[in-house]
């Protein structure tokens, strides 16, 4: 996968997903503007892009608010004068169902996980529109394609993703803009720690967990990255309004 001379925008890229993305798309040839809100880390991720050869940009933003997505947006436009590529990868998780799911829990996942995907696509997509070119890929999950016990908001918000994402695709194809989702199963990640530990389940038991599924264990981000990267690229220049389930066959059955 070649994304030399092109430019990606990847939100929430200080972990996880989203800096195994970023490292990806740097490794490819990208230049790569990443969001997030702590500047400690984001700094470390711009640091590891520009030692790949690329050039970085790290943006503090929040993708709950339409100015820090068009100030993404300006500023990345500004440092590298074009964006090709747009990674919607921000997101939160909490367990909830919908008797003990309060009003704010829902707000801020369904703010962040579908709304914010809606406010950085908004921003960016004049700019694609205008060149007649752009990929945009969406981190759905599997629980936006199945539903999942106790996770109420984040499946509403996950299955939103998934159906902007087809709606976008037909909406903006004649354009020449592919659009795209991942729907990621458990992944090796600091919001699977953080989901463990508030469950009080030990580290090792929910890893073992995953050994219900087909592939028997958890993804690593970089798997997952790979599929944005190869979503993101030319070589997969016909697909569009896809939701690629990443899950080790979790829904499979």
């Amino acid at each position: 996968m070649d994304l030399s001379g092109h430019t990606a925008v990847v939100t929430g890229g200080t972990s996880g997903i989203g800096r195994a993305t970023a490292e990806l798309l740097a490794s490819a040839g990208a230049d790569v503007a990443i969001t997030g809100r702590d500047e400690t880390r984001g700094g470390e991720v711009a640091d590891l892009v520009q030692a790949l050869g690329a050039g970085a940009l790290f943006v503090r933003a929040d993708v709950r608010s339409a100015r820090d997505c068009e100030r993404t947006v300006q500023d990345t436009l500004d440092a590298f004068g074009r964006i090709d590529v747009l990674v919607n990868n921000a997101g939160v998780y909490r367990s909830n169902t919908a008797v003990d799911c309060t009003e704010e829990e829902w707000d801020r996942q369904v703010d962040t996980n579908l709304k914010g995907t809606f406010l950085m696509s908004r921003a960016v997509l004049p700019h694609m529109i205008e060149r007649g070119s752009g990929s945009i890929v969406n981190n759905a999950s599997d629980w936006g394609l199945i539903g999942g016990a106790a996770a109420v908001a984040y499946c509403a918000s996950k299955g939103g993703v998934v159906m902007m994402t087809k709606a976008m695709a037909i909406d903006h194809g004649p354009q020449g803009i592919r659009v795209n989702a991942v729907c990621p199963g458990d992944t090796d990640t600091p919001m699977e720690v953080l989901d463990a530990e508030e469950h009080g389940i030990p580290w090792d038991r929910y890893v073992a967990m995953n050994s219900e599924r087909p592939l028997g264990r958890m993804a690593t981000p970089e798997e997952v990255a790979r599929a944005i990267v190869f979503l993101a690229s030319d070589d997969a220049s016909f697909i569009t309004g896809a939701a690629i389930a990443i899950d080790g066959g979790a829904t499979a059955g």
